[in-house]
């Protein structure tokens, strides 16, 4: 359409390193994922092969301690890594940080001897990870879950549904949020569960409006028996564990959602300063130019929030209210973006011949994983005000 090419972002990275990494992601992006992205989404085909591959490479395991196989990089370089991959594709980009949550648990909570036996494996041993905390009756409300770890000797047998779960059926394995006690946030425990473990049942994936690439399905825990050695801190501890990989999460979330709308603005660009209208590109038109300057804008300060919320984490601060105020302002963006970029296309960007109304499509879901963006206004809001008054 336009002989212009899409400028890459211009990357403010902290060391030679890191700018190493992102040109070989660049590459792995160019060469093996953009090709076939637009008709495996349409297939719903999830690129199994791309993850064996980024692991390879060393991608699966960027901010974990090299000692266990990790890659050292800071949260600051990660999460622009996950950004160049989900303006690639949303299904790859998303995995990885749903890889990383489900590595997040044993890496900051596990013992030594969990990490020396597991993690090397998870973070680069080709292994696939899924998060399991929702459930059908316990999605925002995740401290009333009900799945249930009863302890028989040395073994924790566990019975319970859980929910959206993102790799549900063909993930290695799963990080498991489980009622080990009583009611409430105190009563529950984290367990490592092999993807292969008997009584662990995946239902049929759900048919989405966007992510058709990545399965998301429920899990039927039927007497699922594993080890004491597999859970993982403390009984009781593992709404803290959770609470504390959401907080990363959100921010993964966010610069996924930075590359979805990046995306579709190279997209919206290309578009415009190559269609014709009355004589002249469209993008000289200042209702148009001013949307695509509005899209650049909000791309821009989204990508901001969340590196200044990773750069706190990555100096050991709080940065929990920083992280739902990226995941609330990214994704709110990137939906905003994206609809922009398909009324900037008009009538194609309705069609399935462009990307924009795939991009659109993803970005909705944003919106809702890993905390819904009401629940990152009433997170901030805490913050701000102290808890709601009951």
């Amino acid at each position: 359409m336009s002989d212009r090419a899409p400028q890459l972002v211009d990357r403010q990275l902290p060391t030679e390193e890191s700018r190493d990494l992102i040109a070989l992601v660049r590459d792995i992006v160019q060469r093996e994922i953009v090709p076939g992205a637009a008709a495996e989404e349409e297939a719903g085909r999830f690129p199994r092969e791309i993850f064996t591959l980024l692991s390879e490479a060393g991608l699966l395991g960027l901010p974990y301690d090299s000692a266990h196989g990790g890659g050292d990089q800071p949260y600051e370089v990660y999460l622009q890594v996950l950004e160049e991959l989900a303006s690639a594709r949303l299904t790859i980009g998303l995995g990885v940080s749903v890889h990383s949550l489900a590595c997040h648990a044993l890496a900051g909570y596990g013992t030594k001897e969990q990490q020396t036996a597991q993690l090397p494996a998870m973070l680069g041993g080709g292994l696939l990870g899924a998060y399991c905390l929702s459930e059908p009756a316990s999605g925002s409300d995740a401290a009333s879950l009900r799945t249930k770890a009863v302890r028989e000797g040395d073994e924790w047998i566990i019975t319970g549904t859980k929910a959206w779960i993102t790799h549900g059926g063909i993930a290695d394995f799963y990080t498991v949020l489980a009622r080990t006690g009583g009611d409430g946030a105190r009563g529950i425990s984290a367990f490592l569960v092999p993807g292969d473990a008997d009584g662990l049942d995946a239902a049929v994936p759900e048919k989405k409006m966007g992510m058709k690439g990545s399965p998301t399905a429920q899990l039927h825990f039927d007497g699922v028996r594993v080890s004491d050695a597999r859970r993982i801190g403390e009984e009781g501890q593992g709404f803290a564990i959770a609470l504390s990989a959401l907080d990363s999460g959100r921010l993964g979330i966010a610069a996924c959602a930075i590359g979805v709308a990046q995306a579709a603005l190279d997209e919206a660009v290309e578009y415009a300063t190559g269609r014709r209208q009355f004589g002249r590109p469209i993008a000289d038109f200042q209702g148009l130019r001013f949307m695509l300057a509005d899209m650049a804008t909000q791309i821009e300060a989204g990508r901001a929030l969340y590196l200044a919320a990773a750069r706190l984490r990555d100096a050991g601060r709080p940065f929990s209210r920083q992280a739902a105020m990226a995941k609330l302002f990214c994704t709110d963006a990137a939906m905003r973006v994206t609809t922009d970029a398909v009324q900037v296309l008009g009538g194609y960007g309705y069609t399935a011949d462009f990307p924009v109304e795939r991009f659109m499509r993803e970005a909705k879901v944003l919106q809702i994983v890993e905390g819904t963006n009401q629940i990152q206004r009433m997170v901030i809001a805490r913050h701000l005000a102290g808890p709601e008054s009951h």
